[in-house]
């Protein structure tokens, strides 16, 4: 036989054993014996994640031990995907859609648009996939590439009025949301931050949107994400940040602890501020871990 007969045989034995009994070990000489490099490389990807699965009980503590212990060892995706599942179980009986769409922000990367004084988020894949002309088929591909202009791509952006469009729509990622100082929208947001920390902490924490800062000199920040990180460090430091970096600022957050003694004795009862950012690139890629591991909580006692 073939030796790639070979390898492809050994590899489906692998994959339907794994199948019939999912939680079995499998010794780096089965993986071995698969001849394809990215095979082997995948196989210990994945069977790093169902260890760290088995070992933690649930996926909310295989999720909090990923950051916790300093070794982000799986792949973007998957913990994309680890956190879209633990929010359908969170909003499973949200009747407001809104709450579901802002959700997305948690697990999907979001490009910014500006249109005058309006900020809006769409999702990222599904502008790049109307970029590349996929959106409109074969035809659409050739204009993209022959660098003719596409017609204007419509995306409707959700509010009050419109919400239950996205009833139909929730799998297609193809509406947009504004995020701007009081729109409903980002207010379903915050209630999504603070159901998000009530089902990791069992804590209740009281979210709402702010137009600026106003506390010359806040006790703690979270960023989230990597741009807010830093701008808000600077900001706390008193590092002049320039109008660049400051454009891509999107919105402001306070959060309070509805008990004081939930939180760290020496800032109990202070605000937490947080922002929301794009990056260079305009993309918002939110990091929803921030909220779990850099919460000033009190220690057990």
């Amino acid at each position: 036989m073939h030796p790639v007969e070979e390898s492809g045989e050994v590899e489906l034995a692998l994959h339907a054993s794994l199948m019939a009994e999912p939680r079995r070990k499998v010794s780096e000489a089965e993986i071995l014996d698969v001849e394809d490099e990215d095979a082997r490389d995948n196989y210990r990807v994945v069977l790093r994640f169902r260890d760290r699965l088995l070992k933690a009980g649930t996926l909310e503590g295989a999720y909090l031990d990923l950051f916790k212990s300093g070794t982000v060892d799986v792949p973007p995706l998957f913990i994309e995907q680890m956190v879209h599942v633990i929010l359908r179980s969170v909003l499973s009986k949200a009747e407001d859609p809104l709450l579901l769409r802002a959700a997305e922000v948690f697990f999907r990367d979001q490009k910014l648009n500006l249109q005058e004084s309006t900020i809006l988020l769409a999702d990222l894949e599904t502008v790049e996939m109307h970029a590349a002309g996929n959106a409109y088929g074969s035809i659409g591909r050739l204009i993209v590439e022959a660098q003719t202009s596409l017609k204007t791509i419509d995306m409707d952006v959700l509010d009050k009025d419109n919400a239950a469009l996205y009833w139909k729509r929730e799998s297609s990622y193809d509406t947009v949301i504004s995020v701007n100082h009081g729109r409903a929208a980002l207010e379903a947001f915050c209630r999504v931050i603070e159901a998000w920390i009530a089902h990791f902490h069992g804590i209740a924490v009281k979210v709402r949107s702010l137009a600026r800062i106003d506390e010359p000199r806040w006790a703690w920040h979270i960023g989230l994400d990597a741009a807010s990180t830093g701008m808000l460090n600077d900001l706390f430091e008193g590092v002049e940040v320039d109008h660049g970096r400051m454009r891509r600022l999107l919105s402001l957050f306070r959060m309070d602890f509805v008990n004081a003694s939930d939180m760290r004795k020496d800032i109990a009862g202070r605000p937490v501020y947080m922002a929301l950012s794009a990056n260079e690139e305009d993309i918002v890629r939110m990091k929803p871990q921030n909220l779990l591991v850099n919460l000033p909580m009190a220690q057990p006692s």
